[in-house]
């Protein structure tokens, strides 16, 4: 007879807002830096459009940043939620956000 044991491994807390796709571009700007969405789709992300639609999405609830127009840059929260200290389903969009 076997016993289960509790998994203590941690995991990443999506929000329900988030798809997939959205951990590859944290991923990609927090490696490469500031990033625009056809240069998150050329180092192997999703298509630019969809890049964008997400990226503005992601700076509306602070994981992503906009530096500039069409420049994003990862926020302490997105570095958060990647190295699974925080829980994305927790964040609230902010009012002047895209």
């Amino acid at each position: 007879m076997s016993t289960a044991t509790a998994d203590t491994t941690t995991m990443r807390q999506p929000a329900e807002w988030m798809t997939p796709a959205d951990d590859r571009i944290l991923e990609l700007i927090r490696d490469r830096g500031n990033l625009t969405p056809k240069a998150i789709s050329d180092f192997g992300g999703p298509t630019r459009q969809y890049t964008s639609e997400r990226c503005a999405k992601l700076a509306k609830y602070g994981l992503l940043e906009k530096v500039h127009h069409g420049l994003f840059g990862i926020t302490d929260a997105g570095e958060a939620y990647l190295d699974e200290e925080l829980d994305a389903s927790e964040l609230e969009p902010a009012d002047d956000a895209e």
